[in-house]
Order: C-alpha cells, then structure tokens, then sequence
C-alpha cells in the first residue's frame, strides 16, 4: 500500500506472483469503503485459485506495525490516526492478515528474491509519494522495541526553515527526496530562475516529478539542477545512515530511481564526499531490480509463511 496505489497479487510458496492487480489509495476518505473495494477486487483474484488454498494476507503498509497490526498517524495515507487494518482485513476477508511497514515488506522481497539477496546487511529506500526506509542487520529487519524503527524518510534533512513535511515537522527528507519532493524543488527552483527550460511550458502547480524526468532526458539544464538538488540532499542523508548500521549496500526502490543516472550520480557523489572515512567506497548503492509492485507483494506474503 502506498500513498498512491494499492497493488495486490496471489504468491505461491516458490515465490511466483500468479496475479496481480491495484486500486487507488486515495480514493476514499473513508477506511471501511477502501476496505470494501479492495475486497471487491482482491477476491477475484483469489476465486482463481480457490480461498481454501489462501494461507493468509500479508500486507506492507506505511506506518505499519508488525508487532500490533496497525496503521498508526501515515502522513501520506487519507485515514490519520490508528487504523485496526489487520483485524479489518481479517474480519472482511475472513483470512488471516500480517502487517508491517511497506518499506520493510519491499525490503524482505529484495533480500529473497532481488539485488539483495544473499546480504545479512542492508537499507531499502523506498522513493515513492513520500521516502520510507527497510533496515536488515543480520539478514532481520529491524522493528524496534514498539514496531515503527527505521523511519529514515523522517529524518531532519534541513533544519532552520525546511520544509513542512505531512508528519508535522519541518524538513524530513521525503520532502526532498520523494516524487512530492522533486515536484516541490521544481516549483522553488522554477520561481528563482531565468534560464530556459521546458518546464516553463507548464503551470508552476502542476509540474511532476515525471515531467522533470522528461524534461531532463531531453538535456534540460534545470531539470538536471532539480535532481543534482535532490541527489545531494538524500546523498547527504545515506552518509549519515551508513554510520548506524554499516550496510553493504543501500537499494534504491521505487517511482524517483527510474530517473536513472539523473538521481543515482548526485546521489554516490555527495554520499561519498560526506562518508566517514572508515567507509568511504565501501558500500554500494543499487536499484532494485524487481518490478516495482513484485517487491513490496512478494515482501508481503513472506509474512505470510511466518504466521
């Protein structure tokens, strides 16, 4: 579950996604009317195979916690305050569910089946609506003593006059470093500047991260600017990350890493210019290479296998 989409799929025990479909989060401001629409659509894709044969329903979800099986305060969910979603989804479907942080589900699905398989020692960063952030030490994702350890999207990039980030702070990351993020320099740095670039061609408010992307492939010298902005603070930040948990790689997941180059090039510079030298070189920083939605599902339904 994202700030965006839900994207669901059927998982067998060999870790194949046999189907798979999405609905948007967004849509309803109501819990139980998303509820009802993800059951709507999930069933019948558990009709193909037969109920009888669901073990149970894993879920990833922002701000989840695996320990209670709730949502609590998702600043980029449309439900604030705490959210029962395990026990929903039990009660409507009538299986039962697992939940946990969907950073943590993405991270699970890339230690067993991705870039990260085979390390006991890594961070997933999940660059989406907002940045969410998977801890493994010793081949365990780290929870914390209440469940919500590893928001690292939460971290104070920018103190002193940052930006107001959803949570009620200012100048967390994911306001810099998300598809929001970029989206947001874009109209700062659009406002300040007097180059040429095709971003001028559209509405200050309705400029996106994917029309910066375009626009950069396209040689556009500010939209180049936008994620050398974005690569450095987040590069910034993944220097200070390294230091608690000494990681052999950082993987990059999610929408903003399909910028390629663009952001991964700012972001290994300004990391590496900022490293401790005890780790300078040391650790690598790779993207994800699973789909997209097969990362966060078949992290989910590795929950699955452990209830």
């Amino acid at each position: 579950m994202g700030g965006t989409n839900t994207v669901f799929g059927i998982v067998d025990n060999e870790g194949q996604v046999l189907s798979k479909g999405s609905i948007k989060t967004s849509t309803h401001a109501d819990i139980n009317l998303y509820i009802d629409e993800l059951h709507s659509e999930l069933s019948k894709l558990i009709d193909t195979v037969g109920k009888e044969n669901i073990k149970g329903i894993g879920v990833g979800a922002p701000n989840g916690n695996y320990y209670s099986g709730n949502i609590l305060f998702a600043p980029n969910l449309p439900w604030k305050g705490e959210i029962h979603f395990a026990k929903l989804m039990t009660d409507k479907f009538g299986i039962p569910t697992a939940l946990t942080n969907d950073a943590n589900a993405a991270a699970v699905g890339e230690m067993t089946y991705g870039v990260a398989m085979g390390m006991k020692h890594f961070i997933m960063i999940t660059l989406g609506t907002g940045v969410g952030s998977g801890i493994v030490i010793d081949g365990k994702v780290v929870y914390g003593h209440d469940g919500f350890a590893g928001e690292l999207g939460h971290v104070i990039a920018v103190r002193d006059g940052g930006r107001m980030c959803g949570c009620g702070r200012e100048g967390c990351l994911e306001t810099y470093a998300s598809a929001t993020g970029v989206a947001r320099s874009a109209q700062e740095i659009m406002k300040m500047t007097t180059k040429p670039s095709l971003l001028h061609n559209i509405s200050l408010d309705k400029i996106t991260s994917k029309d910066v992307f375009d626009a950069a492939m396209c040689g556009d010298e500010v939209a180049k600017e936008i994620f050398e902005f974005t690569g450095k603070i987040l590069g910034e930040c993944l220097a200070d990350f390294v230091t608690f948990s000494a990681p052999e790689a950082i993987v990059l997941f999610g929408g903003l890493s399909k910028a390629g180059d663009l952001i991964l090039k700012p972001i290994v510079e300004h990391m590496e210019k900022n490293m401790l030298d005890l780790w300078k070189g040391k650790v690598k920083v790779l993207f994800s290479n699973l789909k997209e939605a097969d990362a966060a599902v078949l992290g989910a339904s590795a929950l699955v296998w452990e209830m």
